[in-house]
């Protein structure tokens, strides 16, 4: 069985962005071993904590080792990733040789309340996942625009078109995944 870890880069309490991952569990097999990785309690990646690292660092990058695949999703802030995201891929990916993300596979999706969906967060996220090492599914690409009129005020999807896409495409990650 393969072990999804959700990573959300929104830190918000009812955030889309938690709205959208939660839409993509839903189209995971009933049976799948699904952990959303909290990154909201993780102090600013120092290099000088790679000899020493305080214990949340290493219990993250604990919990991301221990994971098969990974689904992100991000707002996007000032035309790219939230800081939180950002420093949860640094702290992970060090101390240097020693990155956690490393060949897991990953599926990416963006969402914002305007039209452009967060595109530019998305390309950033997966340019970081290139270097990161972390094989991710191209096909479909899940800009979600508009989040505002999908999602109810708690942040979770309620329009069933966009539900069932984000289904769909999390089970095209799947199979996407078993093949590493």
């Amino acid at each position: 069985m393969t072990k999804f870890g959700i990573v959300i880069g929104s830190i918000r309490k009812n955030s889309y962005s938690k709205g959208v991952a939660d839409a993509l569990v839903a189209g995971l097999p009933e049976d799948a071993d699904v952990t959303y990785l909290n990154i909201s309690n993780l102090p600013i990646y120092n290099q000088d904590y790679d000899e020493n690292s305080p214990e949340v660092y290493t219990a993250f990058r604990e919990q991301v080792a221990a994971q098969d695949a990974f689904i992100f999703v991000t707002p996007e802030h000032n035309r790219s990733i939230p800081a939180a995201l950002k420093n949860a891929l640094d702290i992970a990916s060090r101390p240097w040789g020693q990155n956690s993300w490393a060949e897991k596979p990953a599926l990416v999706a963006s969402q914002s309340i305007g039209g452009t969906a967060g595109v530019l967060a998305h390309h950033v996220l997966r340019q970081s996942l290139v270097f990161l090492d972390m094989p991710t599914l191209q096909q479909p690409e899940l800009y979600i625009g508009n989040t505002g009129n999908l999602a109810d005020e708690t942040g979770q999807i309620t329009n069933d078109d966009t539900k069932a896409f984000l289904a769909g495409a999390a089970q095209k990650f799947v199979t996407f995944a078993d093949k590493f």
